[in-house]
Parts: C-alpha cells; sequence; structure tokens
C-alpha cells in the first residue's frame, strides 16, 4: 500500500476562497467517479461555501466535552474505516480540543496520508510556522495555531488562492466571510488594506520559492545546464579578503531592484591544506550575507573561475558580482584573472557585474594559511624559469649582434636562477644552476661549442658562477619557506584564537563547530563519532556536510578523541601539518559536545527538583488542606444519619448548607491542583479569540459575595485577544484572593483600561499589602502569604493565574495600592483599531456584585 498524495489550497488571507476551491475539486472529482468524502470542512455559516456541501458524502464527527461544552473534531478512525480514495480536510493548522486522537490535525492528516488516503487540505499563509514572528510584526496578532513548513512543503501539489485586498474587503463587507457584528471590527483591525496586501506578498513569495523547487528537481532531472533567467538570482564570489563586504551590499541593492532577487555569496576554497582566506574575515562576511536575506555557500575547487561558473550554473544564477582584482600591474603576467576568466567563459546567459572597490591593485598579500610545499602551477612556473628561461636567453643573446661579455652574461643566467628559487623552490633552482653552466661553457666560453675551457679565468668563473647560483637559490629558498611557515603559523594562531573565544562566548554549537572544520580544511564532510566501550558500534553525535561516514575507518582523516570518541572528515588526505589545528578542533568538540550534555542533564536535574517541590508540596496539600473540608462534610452526614438527636428544619438546612460549603471549598481545592498539574506538564492550550472584557469579568465574579466587588469596565475598551474560559479564571482566582484579604464592608474594585496595543486589567484592594521582596514569592506554587489561616487554600490560586494568563500572551504583576493594598495587573494584548461604540445612556459606568 503506497503513501497519499497530499494537495494543499493554500490562501493569502481569511475568506480568500479557500474552502470553497477545494469542494470545487471535490465535486469535479466526484463527477469523475472518484470516491471522495468529506472528512471535516468548516463553513463557517457561509451561505455559498454551506451550499457546496450539498451533494458530498460527509463523514460524522467525533464530540468531544471540554470546559463544559462540547465541540466536534474529526474522526480519524471513522475516515480510515471508510477508506475513501480521497479525504477533504479543512484547516490544516487546527488545534485539536484536548483529549482528541492527536493535538494538531496535520498530524491527523499524516495518519490518513500513511494509510493510502489522498488528502485535499487548506491553509492560510500566516499559519506557517516560519512566518510566525514576520505575520505578527504586520498584522500585531500572533498566530496560536502554525503548521510546519515542511509538512506544506511536502505536498504534491500547492495552488495559491488569492484575491486583491480591495476585493476581500468588498466580500467582508457584503458579509459574505463573518456576522455582521463582527466586519466593522474585522475591518478596521485584520483586514486593513496594508495587512492584506502584506500577507498577499508573502503567500506569493513563498509559493515562487516552492515553484523554485520544482524547477530545480525538474532541471536536475533532465541534466539541463543552461540558466533559465525565471528570476534574478545573484552570485557573489568571494576571495576572503575585506573587499567582500563590498560586494555583498552592491549585490544586495542589485537583488532589490527586482521583486524576488536572491543573493548566494559563494567562497571557493583550494583543496591543498588550510583555506587561503582568514576564518575571521570569512565569518563577518557569511553574518553579513544572512542579515541581507542571502546565504552564504563554501565550495572546494583548485579552478576558481570553474569552480564559480560551475555553481552559478547549478543554482540557475542570472548573475555574477566580482571585485576588480586586487593584483598588481606585473602579477598579471601569471594570467588573466579570476574576474576576466569569468566574463570571457560565462557565455550569453550569464552577466557578469566587475565592482570596483578600495583594494584594487593593492595587492593579494601572502597566502597566508598556505602551507610549506608549493602549489602545482608555482613548480610548474618554477621549472619554466630554472630550465627554459636559460635556453631562450641562450638564443636570444647568440642573435644579439652586442657583445655583453661574460660577467654580464652570468648575471643574466643568475636572474634566472633566482627567479626559478621564488617561484618553484630549491631543486628547480639547483637545475637552473646546472643548466646555465652548461649553456655558459658551451656558447660563450672559448672554444665555443666545447665542453673545454682555454681560459682557466673562465673555469674560476663558472665555478663561482655555479657556487653563487646554488648559495642565493638556498637563500632565496630558505627565505621563502621561512616566510610562508610564519604566515602559516600566524593563520593557525588566528584559526584557533577565533576558534576559542567563540567556544568559550558560549556562540558555537556542535554543528556550526564541525561546520567550521569542514570550512577550514575543504572537506566534504565532517562527523563526530562516538561508542560506549571499544566493543559497542559507533554512532554519529553530529554531523556536517554530504554522506557523513559512519566509521572512523571509512573516513580519508581520523582524529581520535580520547578512546570513545573520533572526528571523521571525508573529502582528501590531510597533511601531517595539518592535524595540528585539526586535533585542537577535535578537542574542542568534544568540550562542546559535553557541555551541551551537562547542560541538558541540569535542566533534567532542575526539571526534577521542581517536580519534587511539588510532588512534596501537593502531598502535604493533601494531607492537611483536603482533608478539612471532608472532616466537615464526614461530620455533618455523620450528624444527619444519627437516630439519636432530632433535627429541626433550620439545623437540618444548616447542616446541608455546611456540606455544600465543604464540597464548593473541595471543587476548588481540586481544581487549582488539576490546573496547576497541567500548567507543570505544559498540556495547557488557549483557544484564542477576540472578546469583550464585559463578557467575561462579570461572570468571573460569581464566586465571591454579593457587595464584595464593585467593577468598573468601559464601554469604549478595544476587544482583547484571549482564551474566555481561562480569563474566567483567572479574574475568579484573584478576585477571590483580593477578597479573602480585604477589609469587611471595603469591597474589591475591578477596573480596566487601554494603554496602545495592551489593556490592563487591575484588581485593587485595601488589604495589609505585600513587601517587595515577596512580591513575586506570591506567583509560587504553595505560597501562602503573612499569617493566612490553615484550610483557607493550597496557595495556588495566583500561580495559576499567572500561568493561565502567559499561556495566553500576557503578563500578571503585584504593586502596592496608593493608601494601602495590592493591586494585580493584567496585561492583555488588544485588537486594535476597534471603532468605540456609543455610550448607552440606561447602562449604569459602575456595576457592583
Amino acid at each position: 500500500m503506497g503513501r497519499g498524495k497530499l494537495r494543499i489550497y493554500l490562501g493569502a488571507a481569511p475568506g480568500v476562497g479557500k474552502t470553497y476551491a477545494m469542494l470545487s475539486e471535490a465535486h469535479r472529482r466526484v463527477e469523475r467517479g472518484t470516491d471522495c468524502v468529506v472528512a471535516f470542512v468548516e463553513h463557517h455559516d457561509r451561505p455559498r461555501t454551506e451550499v457546496m456541501l450539498h451533494g458530498l458524502e460527509q463523514v460524522p464527527r467525533r464530540t468531544l466535552p471540554y470546559r463544559d461544552t462540547s465541540f466536534t473534531e474529526m474522526d480519524v478512525d471513522a475516515v480510515l474505516a471508510r477508506k475513501p480514495a480521497v479525504a477533504l480536510v479543512d484547516e490544516l493548522a487546527h488545534t485539536n480540543v484536548p483529549g482528541s486522537r492527536n493535538s494538531k490535525r496535520w498530524q491527523d492528516v499524516e495518519e490518513l496520508l500513511a494509510a493510502g488516503i489522498d488528502v485535499i487540505s487548506t491553509v492560510n499563509i500566516q499559519h506557517l510556522e516560519s512566518l510566525g514572528d514576520v505575520v505578527e510584526s504586520i498584522t500585531g496578532v500572533r498566530q496560536q495555531e502554525t503548521v510546519p513548513d515542511e509538512v506544506v512543503r511536502r505536498a504534491e501539489q500547492i495552488e495559491l488562492v488569492d484575491m486583491s485586498p480591495q476585493a476581500l474587503r468588498r466580500r467582508m463587507a457584503h458579509g459574505n466571510i463573518y456576522k455582521p457584528d463582527r466586519i466593522d471590527a474585522s475591518l478596521a483591525n485584520y483586514f486593513r488594506p496594508g495587512n492584506l496586501t502584506a500577507l498577499r506578498e508573502l503567500a506569493l513569495l513563498w509559493t515562487a520559492d516552492r515553484v523554485d523547487e520544482y524547477l530545480q528537481q525538474y532541471r536536475g532531472e533532465h541534466g539541463i545546464r543552461s540558466t533559465w533567467q525565471a528570476r534574478e538570482r545573484i552570485v557573489v564570489g568571494l576571495t576572503g579578503g575585506p573587499e567582500g563586504r563590498t560586494l555583498i551590499r552592491r549585490a544586495a541593492r542589485l537583488a532589490e531592484k527586482g521583486a524576488g532577487g536572491e543573493v548566494l555569496a559563494v567562497y571557493i576554497a583550494r583543496s591543498d591544506g588550510l583555506t587561503a582566506a582568514s576564518p575571521k574575515e570569512l565569518a563577518v562576511q557569511r553574518t553579513l550575507v544572512e542579515d541581507l536575506g542571502g546565504t552564504f555557500h563554501h565550495v572546494i575547487g583548485d579552478d576558481i573561475p570553474s569552480g564559480l561558473l560551475e555553481f552559478a550554473r547549478g543554482v540557475n544564477a542570472t548573475q555574477i558580482v566580482l571585485g576588480s582584482s586586487r593584483r598588481k600591474t606585473w602579477q598579471y603576467m601569471f594570467g588573466p584573472g579570476v574576474g576576466q576568466t569569468v566574463a570571457r567563459e560565462s557565455g550569453p546567459d550569464l552577466d557578469v557585474h566587475i565592482v570596483t572597490h578600495e583594494e584594487v591593485a593593492k595587492g593579494r598579500g601572502l597566502p597566508v594559511t598556505r602551507g610549506t610545499r608549493l602549489g602545482r602551477s608555482r613548480i610548474i612556473w618554477g621549472w619554466l624559469a630554472g630550465v627554459g628561461g636559460p635556453a631562450l636567453l641562450t638564443v636570444l643573446l647568440t642573435h644579439v649582434d652586442a657583445d655583453l661579455g661574460l660577467a654580464n652574461d652570468m648575471l643574466l643566467f643568475l636572474a634566472l636562477t633566482v627567479a626559478a628559487a621564488l617561484l618553484g623552490g630549491l631543486l628547480p633552482a639547483l637545475a637552473s644552476a646546472a643548466f646555465g653552466s652548461f649553456l655558459l661553457n658551451w656558447f660563450f666560453t672559448p672554444p665555443l661549442h666545447q665542453v673545454t675551457i682555454a681560459d682557466p679565468k673562465n673555469i674560476v668563473a663558472i665555478a663561482v658562477f655555479f657556487g653563487v647560483a646554488v648559495a642565493v637559490a638556498s637563500v632565496v629558498d630558505l627565505a621563502a619557506r621561512r616566510t610562508h611557515q610564519a604566515a602559516r603559523l600566524r593563520a593557525e594562531a588566528e584559526t584557533l584564537s577565533f576558534l576559542a573565544g567563540s567556544v568559550l562566548r558560549g556562540e558555537t554549537s556542535l554543528e556550526s563547530l564541525l561546520e567550521r572544520v569542514r570550512e577550514t580544511f575543504a572537506m566534504e564532510s565532517v562527523a563526530l563519532l562516538e561508542r560506549e566501550s571499544d566493543v559497542e558500534p559507533w554512532t554519529c553525535a553530529a554531523s556536517v556536510g554530504a554522506r557523513p561516514v559512519a566509521r572512523p575507518e571509512d573516513a580519508d582523516v581520523d582524529m581520535p578523541v580520547g578512546e570513545h570518541l573520533a572526528l571523521a572528515l571525508t573529502g582528501r588526505v590531510l597533511p601531517a601539518e595539518d592535524r595540528r589545528v585539526l586535533g585542537a578542533f577535535a578537542a574542542q568538540a568534544a568540550v562542546v559536545l559535553d557541555r551541551q550534555r551537562l547542560v541538558g542533564e541540569a535542566e533534567e536535574a532542575r526539571k526534577q527538583a521542581e517536580g519534587n517541590k511539588i510532588r512534596t508540596s501537593l502531598l502535604a496539600a493533601v494531607s492537611h488542606d483536603l482533608r478539612t473540608p471532608l472532616a466537615g462534610i464526614k461530620a455533618a452526614v455523620s450528624s444527619l444519619r444519627s437516630d439519636d438527636i432530632e433535627w429541626s428544619e433550620q439545623d437540618r438546612a444548616e447542616l446541608l448548607e455546611g456540606i455544600e460549603d465543604g464540597a464548593d471549598r473541595l471543587d476548588h481545592l481540586v481544581g487549582n491542583l488539576l490546573d496547576m498539574s497541567r500548567l507543570q506538564t505544559g498540556t495547557v492550550t488557549p483557544l484564542i479569540r477576540s472578546i469583550d472584557l464585559d463578557e467575561v469579568v462579570p461572570m468571573a465574579l460569581g464566586g465571591v459575595p454579593d457587595g464584595s466587588a464593585e467593577l468598573d469596565i468601559p464601554e469604549t475598551l478595544p476587544m482583547v485577544e484571549v482564551d474566555k474560559g481561562l480569563l474566567e479564571r483567572v479574574v475568579a482566582n484573584i478576585v477571590e484572593n483580593a477578597v479573602k484579604y480585604s477589609p469587611e464592608r471595603v469591597p474589591v474594585v475591578v477596573s480596566a483600561s487601554a494603554l496602545g496595543e495592551r489593556v490592563e486589567l487591575r484588581v485593587v484592594d485595601r488589604g495589609p499589602g505585600v513587601p517587595d521582596e515577596s512580591k513575586e514569592g506570591i506567583f509560587e506554587p504553595f505560597q501562602r502569604f503573612g499569617d493566612a489561616p490553615r484550610g483557607s487554600g493550597v496557595g495556588l490560586g495566583l500561580a495559576v493565574a499567572r500561568g493561565f494568563v502567559e499561556a495566553m500572551g500576557g503578563t500578571i504583576t503585584a504593586e502596592d495600592t496608593p493608601g494601602g493594598g495590592l493591586t494585580m495587573t493584567i496585561t492583555l494584548k488588544a485588537v486594535t483599531g476597534r471603532p468605540p461604540p456609543p455610550p448607552a445612556a440606561d447602562v449604569p459606568a459602575r456595576v457592583t456584585t
């Protein structure tokens, strides 16, 4: 049985017609004979959507009780038992009611797909998890219901359902989306033209990225190498020099000129040792390109122009940005340079931009991370200068009539020997000295064209030439090697210093550290392997790169760290001098791994300690505070059942009232204990809705005596984004606590006011107050302040209140009441932009309960 296919209708905003489009597709499939059922579709009382449900088979929903209310959810078992070919599941990001089979609806959909059922679903762009912060900054509303991007990306088909902001607002005004009582508030808040335009742009860009993934997959499957200019994609070639920052900023400006432009910075490292750039500078440039919305890539290749063009064509780039060469004029004798080569070989499908900068023609400097061994190109040039140079010089001197003299001829040959030493090292220089001595003897020392030398002075001259050439070559080669060694040590010191500093500051995770190892040594993959004993198999603690190895013996480089830990690298074999730096990286990787595990163990120990504390306090509460009302109930019931005493109606009523009061106290205590347990286990899932405070606060005052609280809630307050049930419980707990400590006949004042995008609800009492050092302590579980009598509660009311408020995205603080007492301030997120309703003359401004 194969896995089902997922099709998603992605909406730019609520009300654009996702569900309608999904139902239309269902009718088309049913007409073609496809077995299609409605697993869950919510029409939200929209007539046109409700009509589309007619003629489609609907699987009965499952009813779940929650907080004295019944909710309906998709019955996954019923859908699996029905096993249709296609199931319609609306609102993919929906959070199921507690007690459901899964906590999220997309998890229900995963079960249907695993059972081989095709699913058609809907989701809005604001519900994608990666866009939560962006949507909140645009609309001011934090989406509580989200779906992971990967779930949506795995869909076989994604169809964007879009509508212009003006058309969507007209649909809203005509009552086709929300009921009339919500239209004005919605148009003035979430459905503002700016919000809808921004959400539409997010949806278009996200869908474009998904289309680009399909395009890259298609090009790869069909081996297409030419550039398709579907969108502007700009590749920035970095050398690791300081001019890279200028190039990145210039590329970002080019990308901004075209909608959907993308910047990809690439650094191509040679495969002959440590990378040829400062790790610190590369880290700065990586951060810069990521801050500007681009991506950083590290590629291995000895031929930089070919590697750059290969990368650009592989990502379907349209432009390449390079910097003007830093080489001095004389250095062009070694080749045309990367910029000219890339421009010549780019072809008509790639535009190449050469950007000037402050480092132009200042020289590329020493290869600060090259080792003592010379590269292949340097050695070839050294042999050409040492062998080919004397031959060309001989041809030139023998065809020129001017007689320079043997001394000058020797100086010219000596210059070529020195050049061979600078380029290729000692061996080409020695060959140049020997070959030059032979040519001087054969062509310039009488008798000509013979090995013999007639004049003894010339024998001494050639011998001196050979000795001087060998000495100069040795000194030049030694100086060059010492220079390269010093530069290498400097590079190693800089690398280790930057590494140690970042680790000590806690800035480096294990994955980023391994990525730095891969970039520094130009490797394909790096893996940190571990095992518990010598006979246990290796396991991968962390890895970066493509195709990491599973065993150290399969790696190109194996660096042991202790007995049961090893760093395994693939890509090439490292020389001995590189292993010293690699050993330091390996040791740091072991330290970071231990630190991560210690942090995890410390967090787990902290949670266990808190759990033990809660359990101890809960045991104490159960053993005393819960037994007190039980004892009163037991005594009253025993008295009523006694046959020895004849109770009057008044006595019976008092005993029954005592039983009822004890049961209410038990219910309150058990409710707080259960709420605290839910908060500790993280199972509180608020159902955030836009409501008015005057719908919730009066209901929360039902548990306090009449006249003990005054309510002052202005009608002009904006709506708040809260869970109605949780907020009612919060207000009830705080008000009951305030009434308990307030003097008799001094009511508690519950007032509210708006402040910017927040609404503050205050509960003011005139009790003894709380010292500043204890204001935070009163919100801890099982804490009772002052001389609170035993049996008056287990000290969970304020702890539960703070937990519920923070779960809804708000805050609760305690502060002194002017004149004495304590004020609890609850700060909630307001629905901004709501027009104030006209004041009603027949409704009093203050209500007393």
